[in-house]
């Protein structure tokens, strides 16, 4: 089983800069890949990036706004978020997935961005 709890959130005003950051534990080394997504209040989830061995892929929501790595000595996954703006607020999931496909979501955290 792999577990990952994300951290981080909190509130911050508009044009400011946050990171979040992912732990993942248990049988991490059956990940294979990583990923932030977001819930903004009445929409879906959507993606905001990606980290596999192919590499790391962007959604378009914050595309230019965001980086995010993955530190594998310590099995943290971090999103820096820069620029932010009052539509990005919502619930932010960290995601892995393992080699056979299994998704294991954590239970978010939320980032409030006030005008």
């Amino acid at each position: 089983q792999v577990y990952v709890a994300e951290s981080g959130g909190g509130l911050v005003q508009a044009g400011g800069s946050l990171t979040l950051s992912c732990t993942a534990s248990g049988r991490t080394a059956s990940i294979k890949a990583t990923g932030w997504y977001r819930e903004p209040p009445g929409k879906e989830r959507e993606l905001i990036a990606r980290i596999s061995g192919e590499g790391t892929t962007f959604g378009d929501s914050m595309m230019g706004r965001v980086n995010t790595s993955w530190d594998a000595s310590k099995n943290v996954m971090y999103l820096q978020m820069n620029n932010l703006k009052p539509e990005d607020t919502a619930v932010y999931y960290c995601n892995a997935r393992t080699r056979l496909g299994v998704e294991h979501w954590g239970r978010g955290t939320r980032v409030t961005v006030s005008s």
